[in-house]
């Protein structure tokens, strides 16, 4: 069972800047329940996911009825293809490209058998879960920070090269243990997801604001943000 927050996100962690452009709906927070995926595997504790959005706060221009019904295309979704970067300093210390972007699901038909064979998933290995990924450790620091789920062949940064914070790493994609186009992210303390423990993840600045249309913004400074919210760059 969760544990509700935000209070009990620990301070420390990895402070770092937004790694897209645009708007980009916080599916997954910590501030609603930690762990914020329900399990601490994999490093997972303080993770977060994100859906680009458009002003409507749509993921998708439309559905139809292989919405409701069957997959869709990882193309329909505004998300997949979206550059990526780094939000942090630091040295790659692993990057994965080569597996599959999957059919998205948004339908209950879909989605349930999908969650049926997770375990499975699971039990064929990490890269299964992952999917296309780069996993950075973050200058003069302890952490590291793995950005998964890429665009198959977007991919373009290698082991051992060192990044700024905001150098594209790659594009947004629907590989690994994903059901739409989205961005997975997370802090840990360890680059092997099988050993690591998460940490939270702050980012520098940010915009955020409600769902709702029309909603005003909010500045936030060194936060999470709150499940549910849209955040874009300040």
């Amino acid at each position: 069972m969760g544990r509700e927050t935000s209070g009990l996100i620990p301070e420390e962690g990895v402070i770092g800047r937004i790694p897209f452009d645009g708007q980009w709906l916080t599916e997954i927070s910590p501030t609603r329940r930690v762990p914020s995926h329900g399990t601490d595997l994999f490093g997972t504790t303080y993770a977060l996911d994100f859906l680009a959005v458009d002003d409507d706060g749509r993921t998708a221009p439309k559905r139809s009825l292989r919405t409701v019904f069957a997959t869709e295309s990882p193309e329909l979704f505004y998300a997949f293809g979206r550059p990526l970067y780094s939000p942090v300093a630091g040295t790659v210390v692993s990057a994965h490209d080569g597996e599959p972007d999957h059919e998205a699901r948004r339908s209950m038909p879909t989605l349930i058998p999908y969650g049926l064979s997770q375990p499975r998933r699971i039990r064929r290995g990490l890269t299964v879960i992952l999917g296309n990924h780069v996993i950075i450790q973050v200058t003069g620091s302890p952490y590291y920070v793995g950005l998964v789920h890429l665009q198959r062949g977007s991919v373009q940064v290698s082991p051992g090269e060192r990044l700024r914070a905001g150098d594209q790493i790659g594009r947004c994609g629907n590989s690994g243990n994903s059901t739409q186009p989205h961005l997975h992210i997370q802090a840990m303390d360890s680059p092997d997801a099988y050993a690591a423990k998460g940490v939270p993840l702050r980012f520098e600045e940010f915009r955020q604001r409600s769902p709702q249309q029309g909603a005003p913004w909010e500045f936030r400074r060194q936060s999470c943000p709150e499940q549910g919210s849209i955040i874009a760059q300040p």
